[in-house]
């Protein structure tokens, strides 16, 4: 039990310091598969979409950078700005939406990528706090169990 309790920290101990190494990878690959989910919005039925339009929404952005990035996609062509970046969906019009100018007014100006990384970041603290619990709960279960092993294993000798 202790073998399999050392097993799992040093697992998870490992991915921590892989996560934190490269943190700036894990950011620029979010970054292209954000553009990429833009380019390719409605095109495919995936969840991709979905995804891209609850981040605007929950986050209040709008594109990867800024509402412009959506100018460069083939959505914006035939419908606009998508109604997830709108401030308020009742003043939102497809009209509006497929003019830039107009659309500035009417739809939130910021990225998300900075958004969604300064979330996490800021979130890292909880992360981490509540992954430092978790280890100390494992470290204490592998010495309980080494103690354990050792008290099974004096009895036998002293039964005999």
């Amino acid at each position: 039990y202790a073998m399999l309790l050392s097993l799992i920290f040093l697992i998870v101990l490992v991915a921590a310091i892989v996560g934190f190494v490269f943190r700036h990878e894990i950011k620029t690959s979010f970054e292209s598969n954000l553009e990429l989910a833009l380019k390719d919005y409605n095109v495919t039925a995936d969840g991709h979409s979905q995804a891209v339009d609850t981040i605007q929404s929950t986050l209040h952005c709008c594109g990867v950078q800024n509402y412009s990035d959506w100018e460069r996609t083939e959505y914006f062509s035939q419908r606009g700005i998508p109604s997830s970046c709108c401030k308020n969906h009742n003043d939102c019009s497809e009209k509006d939406l497929k003019d830039p100018n107009k659309a500035k007014l009417k739809v939130f100006v910021d990225g998300c990528f900075f958004l969604v990384t300064s979330t996490m970041e800021s979130k890292m603290s909880v992360v981490a706090g509540i992954s430092f619990g978790i280890a100390c709960f494992q470290l204490i279960g592998i010495i309980l169990s080494c103690c354990l092993s050792r008290y099974i294993t004096n009895n036998q000798y002293e039964m005999v």
